[in-house]
């Protein structure tokens, strides 16, 4: 199983610890592209119109000068780094070392500046969307696309992708040829805080229940153990399969 989330836009750091260590990271060969996202970061977060560049407020201004200085800072593992709606109803602390076990096999987080991370990788705070076209490198989803596609292909493996990300997020790497026939997006009606939260919820009963499904049908009906859900066939050849997921 392999279930993809999107990484938040807040994140706890610390003031100690060791630095970032490029190399240390899953997927080396993501390595030089991280090098380059993060140094073209740096430059932009550097200017005047830095937040603009960005597109955030531009009170957001501590959080655009630790793109300066990320080399130097300390870094947190991503199981302890994402904050916000989704990962506080996922909860991590809180899960069973089973569930601690299966969450760190089956989580990767979509990053704008790592491409992708496991929950045991090691990286400081930063602020930076898939949305941005970075100075330099162009808009990110399109910086990423190839370097994601042979990694998250093989990260895949033969059992189901539960996508639990956003689109802008999505545009980095969509799963295509046979891999697409185990792609599920889960969608969730309503406000988008109800739709993180459930997506969060959801993400932390597969970790808990465990799951054994190796086809969009089987996934729902172990969702469907906690949750009101419906599976919709894709519409057309490379969609996913969506499972509709109530809100608790």
């Amino acid at each position: 199983m392999l279930i993809l989330l999107p990484p938040s836009e807040t994140k706890s750091g610390r003031t100690r610890g060791r630095r970032l260590d490029l190399d240390s990271l899953q997927w080396p060969e993501l390595t030089p592209v991280r090098a380059a996202v993060m140094t073209a970061l740096a430059r932009a977060s550097a200017r005047p119109d830095a937040a603009s560049t960005l597109g955030v407020s531009p009170n957001l201004t501590a959080e655009i000068a630790r793109n300066v200085a990320l080399e130097t800072a300390p870094a947190v593992p991503v199981s302890q780094l994402y904050t916000g709606v989704l990962y506080d109803a996922l909860g991590l602390a809180t899960l069973d070392a089973a569930a601690k076990r299966r969450a760190a096999r089956w989580i990767v987080v979509q990053s704008a500046l790592f491409g992708a991370l496991h929950l045991h990788d090691k990286v400081p705070p930063y602020r930076l969307s898939m949305a941005v076209n970075l100075p330099g490198l162009g808009p990110l989803a399109g910086v990423w696309r190839a370097p994601l596609a042979s990694v998250m292909a093989a990260e895949a493996g033969d059992g189901v992708i539960v996508d639990c990300r956003s689109s802008t997020y999505a545009a980095a790497w969509t799963p295509s040829g046979k891999l697409a026939d185990r792609w599920v997006l889960v969608k969730v009606p309503g406000a988008t805080h109800m739709a993180k939260h459930t997506r969060g919820l959801v993400t932390r009963h597969l970790a808990e229940h465990g799951s054994r499904a190796r086809t969009p049908a089987h996934l729902e009906a172990e969702v469907s153990a906690g949750f009101q859900t419906s599976l919709a066939a894709p519409v057309r050849t490379g969609q996913p399969w969506v499972l509709n997921v109530q809100a608790p």
